[in-house]
């Protein structure tokens, strides 16, 4: 599987790739409308709760339940009370002889769910190079034109999102929802925790450049690719004992042959894989959250990026560039 298209540099104009497997990515656009690629086979076998008992009022409806009905809210955008007669209209299409959930029941037992969103296409022992980046989702505020137009005259919120990607793949492989003046930075060894599999490479941009996230990368043993900032010193010399830095290594190859080439030489401009699963997160869900507890929001998220990551192995487009005549 390959990813859309790769950056290109800014002298080139839009329109020089086009896509190869077209039948094929077209299929996969119209499979993401199926009921049958978001329900499980089994689920009505699953349908209600057969676990340990609760202390105080007893669950009726399984996890699993619940998180087919959140799903279903994310691809198609319902809001809750929409959501359950949604349900409904299934339950009797299919001719389940089960109940459905009220609308107050899904929005509570979200909540409890712990939703896991690596859905990895390597093996367990193939080595990685994931990707990581973050952006920012609205919780409530005024729009974008109202505010250039006429200025702002509300307080406007922000979360941020973060996410490791496999570069490879696409595939989302851990994702964490912080507030909007949290460090980049300090998410990172969270995230990598959550990470299945063995990571050979990480890349990220500036604001990953501290001492915090190297020595994070060392312990796992894992080569960053991550550019230095301008004002960026050498902290271990080389008339010092011991191995160099890692850091350190990036700024001198950094001066030795220019940002630019750096980049080139170590497959930098991969890291671009992780903008384009932003994209697709803001192109298919928008750039809001619909939940205001932060709980919610965090389930929000995982369940949004765990969709994301069902529509990437349906199938994603394989571009190439058009040669111009002469």
């Amino acid at each position: 599987m390959q990813l859309p298209n790769k950056r290109c540099p800014k002298s080139r104009k839009a329109g020089e790739y086009k896509i190869k497997n077209w039948k094929k990515y077209n299929q996969a656009l119209k499979q993401r409308g199926s009921l049958e690629i978001w329900i499980e086979e089994d689920i009505k076998s699953k349908w209600y709760y057969h676990g340990q008992p609760q202390r105080g009022a007893q669950f009726k409806y399984s996890a699993t339940c619940i998180e087919m009905a959140a799903t279903l809210r994310a691809v198609y955008h319902l809001p809750y009370r929409q959501l359950e007669g949604f349900v409904k209209s299934l339950v009797i299409y299919a001719k389940w002889d089960v109940s459905v959930p009220e609308y107050t029941v899904i929005h509570k037992r979200i909540k409890k769910l712990n939703i896991s969103v690596p859905q990895s296409l390597k093996n367990s022992g193939e080595k990685k190079y994931i990707v990581i980046d973050s952006t920012g989702l609205k919780v409530y505020g005024e729009g974008e034109w109202k505010v250039r137009k006429h200025g702002w005259n509300k307080h406007r919120r922000w979360m941020k999102l973060h996410v490791v990607v496999d570069e490879a793949t696409a595939i989302i492989e851990n994702c964490c929802l912080t507030g909007n003046n949290t460090d980049d930075a300090a998410v990172v060894e969270p995230l990598l925790d959550g990470v299945k599999g063995v990571i050979k490479k990480i890349a990220g941009d500036g604001a990953y450049d501290q001492l915090k996230v190297y020595k994070a990368l060392k312990k796992r043993k894992i080569k960053a690719i991550i550019p230095p900032r301008r004002v960026a010193r050498i902290k271990k010399h080389g008339n010092k004992k011991g191995k160099p830095l890692a850091r350190d290594k990036n700024i001198r190859d950094v001066r030795k042959w220019g940002c630019k080439l750096w980049k080139i030489k170590t497959n930098y401009h991969r890291r671009s894989s992780a903008e384009t699963t932003i994209y697709r997160y803001k192109l298919i869900f928008g750039g809001q959250l619909k939940a205001r507890e932060a709980k919610m929001q965090s389930e929000e998220i995982k369940i949004k990026c765990k969709v994301l990551n069902r529509m990437t192995q349906l199938g994603m487009p394989e571009s190439y560039e058009v040669k111009k005549a002469a």
